[in-house]
């Protein structure tokens, strides 16, 4: 990757499965390591995991058919993004979590990826 590559880089993603179209950007970016600094935009429908009380080497995974604002950070790792998100739902109430899908359609999803190969 030459220098004018190796800056942060916009990534805007505006339908789709976000992990799977922001793994095929940064593929066609020649992005295999990277920190995604910021991930920002609103999704259509959302499934994340966390931890349970009792046991941290399991996940409880929740599907969520609702819209929600999105925020969160990451890191890209062998091509693959790996992120954590806060997601805003109606009723002024977050859920956190692991990002397992994202669907985009109604909004978008931007993501700042900062390069590391």
């Amino acid at each position: 990757m030459d220098r004018a590559q190796a800056g942060l880089r916009l990534i805007e993603l505006t339908h789709g499965e976000l992990k799977e179209e922001l793994g095929g950007a940064c593929a066609q970016l020649g992005i295999r390591q990277a920190a995604v600094v910021s991930l920002i935009g609103a999704v259509d429908g959302f499934t994340v995991s966390t931890m349970p009380a009792d046991d941290a080497t399991k996940d409880v995974v929740t599907d969520y058919d609702l819209p929600a604002e999105m925020t969160g950070t990451g890191e890209i790792v062998d091509g693959v993004p790996h992120l954590h998100v806060v997601m805003a739902v109606e009723g002024d109430r977050a859920v956190a979590g692991h990002l397992h899908r994202a669907r985009i359609g109604t909004w978008f999803a931007r993501a700042y990826v900062q390069p590391l190969d």
